[in-house]
Parts: structure tokens; C-alpha cells; sequence
């Protein structure tokens, strides 16, 4: 039997602490990635703009954004879609921007689409074996099936970032996790496999 396929839409790699969940998580084995040229470019854009606001000079957050890119090619090489623009417009979603997600979650195998707009993908317009999952959801029924890798996955995420000179906790991340992202279900059940 092979990994799920999810494609992860724009807005759920844009927020930094909730892509590293996710890309960990694939890192674990837990499901397998994709998405699009377009995806990835607009994340690039995205996070240009996130951290020229946040104080970054325009220069250094091109050159960062550009290198979070390259390390996802690199790191998931097997995860970018090709050859879904034929099928960009074929598909009836209410917002017609959003139908390159749809074609290349298609083209890429995948059972899911991972979004926070789930209403820009109703099921009438999805095809069989497809659905359009908010994080909290996607990320409850892969985290349920394998507690123990996501476990690994967060302590992963731990061991590389922090704060003043120190590696967050797990708990931290726990607590991060939820708050931000809605993921109290998630957290949850992290905690009781822990």
C-alpha cells in the first residue's frame, strides 16, 4: 500500500511553524506532499512579503524566500505536480484562482487538499476520491494514525529551533501548535501517546 497524497495549498505553508509541522510530519512517513509551481511561487512571494514586514531589508527576504524553496524541492524533490495547466479551468470552483490547486491535486494522485478555504473547494466540484480539508482535520486523522511519528516529528522541530539560545520544548511547541493553528484536537492526542 503507498502514502496518502495531500496537496498543500499556499495558506497553510505560508505561517512558518505550521509548514514545519507539516513537512515534518511527511519527513516521518506519515503522507506524502505536493503541489505546484504556481503554489510554490506564490509562497515565495508570501514569504518575501511576510518578512519585509516584519523588519527584514527587501534583499535578504528575497534571498531567504528563495532558499526556503530550493530546500523544499530539495528536500521533497518527489513532490512537485508538472503538467496540470491543462486542466486550470476545467473544474467550476467559485473562485477560478484557486482551480490550479484543484488540477494539480488531481494530476498529483492526492485524497486531499490541504486549505484553510475548504468553501473554495465544495465537494460538488471536487472529483471522486477528493476532498478539501482544513489543517485541524487533515492534521487530527494523519497525527491519530501514527502518534508516536508525529511525536518524533515535533521533537525534530524542537531540536532546531529556539528561542534565546535555547531549544524550545515540546510542551512549547504543544502549546504553539494549538493556539495558533487551531490544533487543540491534534495537541491532544500528542499528549496522550506521549
Amino acid at each position: 500500500m503507498g502514502v496518502f497524497t495531500a496537496l498543500l495549498d499556499t495558506n497553510v505553508l505560508w505561517p512558518s511553524l505550521l509548514r514545519d509541522f507539516l513537512l515534518s510530519l511527511a519527513v516521518e512517513g506519515l503522507y506524502r506532499p505536493v503541489w505546484s509551481e504556481a503554489i510554490l511561487e506564490e509562497l515565495e512571494d508570501c514569504e518575501v512579503t511576510k518578512l519585509t514586514r516584519r523588519g527584514v531589508e527587501p534583499a535578504e527576504a528575497r534571498a531567504r524566500a528563495a532558499h526556503l524553496i530550493e530546500q523544499m524541492r530539495t528536500h521533497f524533490d518527489d513532490a512537485l505536480v508538472i503538467g496540470w495547466e491543462g486542466l486550470d479551468g476545467t473544474y467550476g470552483l467559485p473562485d477560478p484562482d484557486d482551480e490550479h490547486v484543484l488540477a494539480a491535486a488531481v494530476l498529483g494522485g492526492a485524497g486531499v487538499i490541504v486549505t484553510w478555504n475548504t468553501k473554495d473547494f465544495p465537494d460538488a466540484c471536487l472529483p471522486v476520491g477528493i476532498r478539501a480539508l482544513r489543517p485541524p482535520t487533515f492534521l487530527y486523522d494523519t497525527v491519530s494514525l501514527d502518534p508516536r511519528g508525529a511525536i518524533r516529528a515535533v521533537d525534530e522541530i524542537a531540536a532546531r529551533s529556539g528561542v534565546h539560545g535555547r531549544p524550545r520544548t515540546r510542551e512549547e511547541l504543544f502549546d504553539m501548535l494549538a493556539d495558533r493553528y487551531r490544533l487543540h484536537d491534534v495537541v491532544a492526542c500528542l499528549r496522550d501517546a506521549g
